[in-house]
């Protein structure tokens, strides 16, 4: 949808610094200078159909988004995001976590569209991931255009920018052989023609050329023939580096972000590009995500975690936050970042209404829902939920509102969707990540002394006494007790207590769960002690 935006509103946007905005504002550079007046702008993101969508297809596909929603109220112009799914491509390696491995390793070589779906659902094994990915990003509420490459090649659509790849040939060549092995070298061919005989992509040295013609010849390696194809109407697949300058020329591509490992092949398909006539693309090299340990994550490693896991234990609005923040510098993609995440999300959400000017447009909160947010208050944080399960032993949400509706008057669930939606995930965020590290120890003397004194500090104050008391209270029980650095005095209260290393505020948990149900926990430690 394209926005209306006053002049004040784009100065405050352009004056906020958020990244989108200033990737917008290269686009528009872009565009002043190529000095050709375009009715739409189009902004790209590729998939490899070899796999099913990921995590990094989510977060290229919200960046782009961004960026686009950005342009648009910059600009006011037209524009669309076009899906390219590169589904002509050979397939080389059967992945690992695919049934019928046998069936499939008897079609290696073929167009990913030519390979039988092993999951025995859809006409090929790229129309079954190519229909994962159109669910998935619908699902998400995306707003794109899907483009098979085996369509686009098939349908004619890229025939004229093929037989200008065809007259450029030489050139192209002279690109790309310098980054090439010796080897390598001398059976590279930017075009990749479909065998008439087997189906298979092949990666042959081409022999002639004919420009009248649009056709390339090489020889069979199984029959000795010479054999000869248009470059034209799906009988050759570009190389994946001139594929991408192909696709950037014939779809009139103006904005595609790509991954800090395809800085190099970004500068070859901009080369590529050029010969052609025709400016490349602007776009943003975002940073890889790294692992637990700080190692870069791979799928065939399976380090990480997925799209899905994520969506297991945090809502989609966390992980569209996740993507917003500093997208040019490594980060930690493992399961301790989705709480953290989930409260940052909340965080935003509360203080989006009280925002005005330029820092409206710097708050993540409009780059992932634009000006109509959510308007749920959510009055408990993702992490004190976690401590709430990890304290009360909760099985299940109906207990945890019983303890949220005494701490929030006339809090339910139906008033509160939201929050009824991050007391199920806590449940099972708690079942696989907290509950297995818990561990409880025995206070020493000096603990025990600090315990009885902050259970009758408590056991004085009012049933209804706010979050904020209750912390002033624990605080002064803390400094009563000579301890010279307070964090020792929380910590303790966490390690005891609630078994862990880290925890929430302390008075609002008490709050939350209870005075009574708080001095149980305290009469327990000391007990057991």
């Amino acid at each position: 949808m394209i926005m209306s935006a006053s002049s004040e509103d784009i100065e405050f946007a352009l004056a906020s610094n958020a990244w989108p905005f200033q990737e917008a504002e290269k686009l528009i550079k872009r565009l002043e200078k190529s000095d050709i007046e375009k009715h739409t702008i189009v902004f790209e993101t590729g998939y490899g159909p070899s796999g099913l969508p990921h995590i990094g297809t989510f977060g290229e596909v919200a960046r782009t988004t961004m960026v686009r929603n950005a342009f648009e109220l910059l600009t006011g112009k037209k524009t669309k995001i076009i899906c390219f799914s590169d589904d002509m491509d050979g397939f080389r390696k059967v992945p690992d976590n695919l049934p019928n491995q046998e069936m499939l390793a008897q079609h290696l070589g073929l167009p990913l569209t030519q390979v039988p779906d092993p999951f025995g659902t859809h006409k090929s094994f790229a129309h079954h991931n190519n229909a994962r990915l159109i669910n998935f990003l619908d699902g998400f509420g995306f707003n794109y255009e899907f483009v098979s490459a085996t369509e686009a090649y098939k349908s004619g659509s890229m025939d004229e920018t093929l037989l200008k790849m065809l007259a450029a040939y030489d050139k192209i060549m002279n690109v790309i052989l310098p980054t090439l092995g010796e080897e390598r070298r001398k059976t590279y061919s930017p075009f990749l023609p479909i065998c008439p005989r087997t189906g298979i992509v092949l990666q042959v040295p081409i022999i002639k050329r004919d420009l009248e013609k649009g056709t390339i010849s090489y020889l069979d390696e199984e029959t000795g023939d010479e054999v000869t194809v248009p470059v034209t109407g799906g009988h050759c697949k570009m190389q994946w580096k001139a594929d991408w300058a192909m696709r950037w020329v014939g779809l009139g591509v103006d904005y595609e972000m790509a991954g800090k490992d395809l800085s190099e092949s970004v500068k070859l398909s901009s080369a590529i590009t050029r010969i052609l006539g025709c400016v490349p693309p602007e776009g943003l090299s975002y940073e890889l995500f790294l692992d637990e340990n700080g190692s870069k994550i791979s799928k065939s490693k399976g380090n990480g975690i997925s799209m899905e896991e994520w969506l297991t234990y945090g809502t989609p609005e966390s992980l569209s936050l996740y993507m917003y923040q500093s997208p040019r510098k490594a980060k930690k993609l493992y399961f301790d970042v989705i709480p953290k995440t989930v409260d940052e999300y909340l965080m935003h959400l509360n203080k989006f209404a009280s925002l005005e000017g330029k820092e409206k447009y710097a708050s993540p909160i409009w780059h992932i829902h634009g000006e109509n947010p959510p308007k749920e208050d959510v009055p408990v944080t993702f992490a004190l939920l976690l401590n709430l399960v990890s304290a009360s032993n909760a099985a299940d949400k109906e207990t945890l509102w019983g303890f949220i509706s005494n701490y929030e008057q006339d809090a339910t669930p139906e008033k509160h969707p939201l929050l009824d939606q991050l007391a199920g995930y806590a449940l099972v965020y708690y079942e696989n990540f907290v509950k297995p590290n818990k561990n409880y120890r025995t206070p020493t003397n000096k603990e025990i002394a600090a315990l009885k004194a902050l259970k009758e500090q408590i056991n004085a104050m009012p049933d209804n006494a706010s979050a904020s008391d209750l912390q002033t209270a624990v605080f002064s029980v803390g400094k009563d007790q000579n301890y010279e650095n307070l964090r020792e005095w929380f910590g303790a209260l966490y390690e005891i207590l609630l078994g862990q290393k880290e925890g929430p505020r302390m008075g609002s948990f008490i709050a939350l769960y209870g005075k009574d149900k708080f001095i149980e926990l305290i009469n327990k430690a000391i007990e057991e002690s």
